[in-house]
């Protein structure tokens, strides 16, 4: 039995973990669903009637014990959907509210499949996961499932006790509320443009080169500073910040990295960690730096503790 239960629900765990992040918008509480979802299955797999395949039996399963732990906390957001972009440079802070909780980063290579690397990096931008978490948790769910895995109306419903009436109203509500904040046309990491960008970005910081950075920024740049209230909102207050943060040449070593199907960076400041910076890349320049100032993102990348020498 146990060999049976892996061979055919092994191949689906690095998908069942890009849904849950979809659904939870946090890599740690989708590997805890995903470790749920398998000990669920595991233990329900004699009476496993086959009336659906496996893969659908395991995202029903998934989607439910995501669909729990939302109903015992609050969204996940950025600082952009917490309030108005900074004025001046004051250090932002963490939120009033403790209950207040923010979107993490991930990997690609913990959700990597090469066979749909390009649907996969798209549902994971860093914008997109925001946004779906302004839905309520069953409309969130439906269009996961509808728009991005493409599952029939008729087995999004058997998943969710529902009817497929229901799916259809509640697809067009999610899609409505999406709707109204589009997200950029990012270009993929591996566009000659990303990666140009992505060069003038650690150039500035290693080189403490000012002038790289205005050339990757776009006019309506914003940087977010993950974990706290604060942002900044146009070209010239993100110089003014970045401007603050440059240091010395050397100061900062980065390593390049994808991260949200986005180019990143894992970065070094006097030899320790920092944390992850996620960069918007459009076909124009750089719309949005997500700075993660958590050390310990950084071995959770796979990246060494010390910057490799220069």
């Amino acid at each position: 039995m146990t060999t049976e239960f892996t061979g055919r629900t092994e191949p689906f765990r690095k998908e069942l973990l890009a849904h849950c992040y979809r659904m939870l918008a946090s890599v740690h509480e989708a590997e805890d669903a995903v470790q749920e979802t398998y000990l669920r299955a595991w233990r329900s797999w004699s009476a496993f009637e086959g009336r659906s395949s496996v893969r659908v039996w395991l995202y029903r399963i998934a989607t439910n014990v995501c669909l729990t732990a939302l109903e015992q906390r609050g969204r996940r957001a950025l600082p952009s959907g917490l309030g108005a972009p900074a004025t001046d440079l004051s250090p932002g802070a963490p939120p009033d509210d403790p209950s207040v909780l923010f979107v993490e980063p991930i990997a690609e290579s913990l959700v990597h499949d090469p066979a749909t690397i390009v649907t996969t990096r798209e549902s994971l931008r860093l914008a997109l996961i925001a946004a779906l978490q302004y839905l309520p948790a069953k409309q969130r769910a439906v269009l996961i499932l509808r728009e991005v895995l493409a599952f029939p109306a008729s087995e999004v419903a058997t998943m969710l006790d529902t009817s497929v009436a229901a799916v259809k109203s509640t697809l067009q509500r999610a899609r409505a509320r999406l709707d109204e904040n589009p997200t950029d046309a990012v270009v993929e990491p591996d566009d000659p443009r990303a990666r140009a960008l992505l060069a003038d970005y650690i150039s500035g910081f290693e080189n403490a080169d000012l002038a790289a950075l205005e050339r990757a920024l776009r006019a309506d740049a914003a940087i977010e500073m993950v974990g706290t209230t604060a942002w900044f909102d146009g070209r010239v207050m993100c110089l003014q910040l970045l401007e603050s943060a440059l240091g010395a040449p050397g100061d900062w070593a980065m390593i390049p990295i994808v991260a949200n199907g986005q180019p990143a960076v894992g970065a070094y400041f006097k030899g320790e960690p920092y944390g992850v910076a996620v960069l918007t890349p459009t076909a124009t320049g750089l719309t949005h730096i997500h700075v993660f100032s958590t050390p310990s993102l950084v071995p959770y990348f796979g990246l060494p503790l010390t910057p490799p020498a220069p």
